[in-house]
């Protein structure tokens, strides 16, 4: 609104959003969204690397299979990492590190030597070198998934409680994928399995409860100690949408068809609907609209009195 100016001679005008209006700024947290620079392409080099080692995952078995778990795992997290770093700064990627990480690894220890927050459990050798019972690479996990977790809420709704609660499902729900798949595999396992979710023995719903407690302790940490940064999605932050949508849906994927594993492919489908739906939804309404955007003809300024 011009408040009485005429367009084109008493003040230039503020551009507009998509059908005229107020600009529209991803993620609804205002102020300048992260830009992509002169690094925008390394997180895609690495979403690739990882994808490849995802689909290869089906194709392997025994020690190899394992390795290529660890080094998935280790790609994810460079990848969660620094794409924070590179699109927020360090001290976005400090504060991940910290909570995630360092958070992660202290619930694990934990867990291993108390059965709080998620059951008795133990690890098996085949996940690499271990401190305190806790194999190195799990608290890299919790951070591979915690970062495009925070960003899918970050840019689904601008209310903070909101965007804690949709960030701790978004995280928490994708065990209902991972602790069945990896118990299967014997990497670890549980000293008493009950009562456990219908068609997932082998875990018990104790596990689920940790998850979503330790998720919301990490998110409701993760927004003030990340920064208004963290605070605002921008273009810049395709890879990691991508990264969570490809974790939802080649989960669904592989559970049911490659790794016989039907029933945590229904329930990790329902859960991690909560935040992979909406997102999906989402960014697709942004493609049409910038499509719509592209092909409207341009009009120039009406100059005239």
């Amino acid at each position: 609104m011009t408040h009485g100016r005429r367009p084109g001679l008493d003040a230039p005008q503020p551009r507009t959003g998509p059908g005229g209006g107020r600009p529209r700024v991803p993620g609804r947290g205002g102020g300048r969204p992260p830009v992509p620079g002169p690094g925008s392409l390394l997180p895609w080099v690495g979403l690739g690397a990882l994808v490849l080692a995802q689909v290869c995952y089906p194709l392997t078995g025994g020690a190899t299979r394992a390795g290529l778990t660890v080094a998935t795992v280790v790609l994810g997290y460079l990848l969660s990492v620094g794409h924070a770093l590179l699109t927020r700064g360090p001290r976005t990627a400090a504060a991940l590190v910290a909570v995630a990480t360092g958070g992660g690894f202290a619930i694990e220890a934990l867990g291993v030597a108390t059965g709080f927050p998620f059951g008795s459990y133990d690890y098996s050798g085949e996940l690499g070198p271990k401190l305190a019972g806790v194999p190195l690479i799990i608290p890299l996990a919790w951070t591979w998934m915690a970062w495009p977790a925070w960003l899918a809420a970050v840019r689904l709704t601008s209310s903070g409680p909101a965007r804690v609660a949709l960030a701790t499902v978004g995280l928490a729900t994708w065990d209902l994928f991972l602790d069945p798949q990896m118990v299967a595999e014997g990497y670890w396992a549980w000293r008493d399995a009950t009562p456990a979710l219908p068609g997932l023995p082998g875990v018990p719903v104790s596990n689920y409860l940790g998850w979503l407690l330790f998720a919301v302790l990490l998110m409701s940490a993760l927004r003030p100690l990340a920064g208004p940064a963290a605070g605002r999605a921008g273009p810049g932050d395709a890879p990691m949408f991508t990264l969570y949508l490809w974790t939802y849906f080649s989960s669904i994927l592989a559970h049911a068809v490659f790794l016989g594993l039907p029933a945590s492919a229904a329930w990790g489908a329902a859960g991690m609907a909560a935040t992979a739906v909406p997102l999906a939804l989402a960014l697709g309404r942004d493609r049409r609209e910038r499509r719509d955007r592209d092909h409207r003809p341009r009009r120039t300024a009406d100059t005239t009195a």
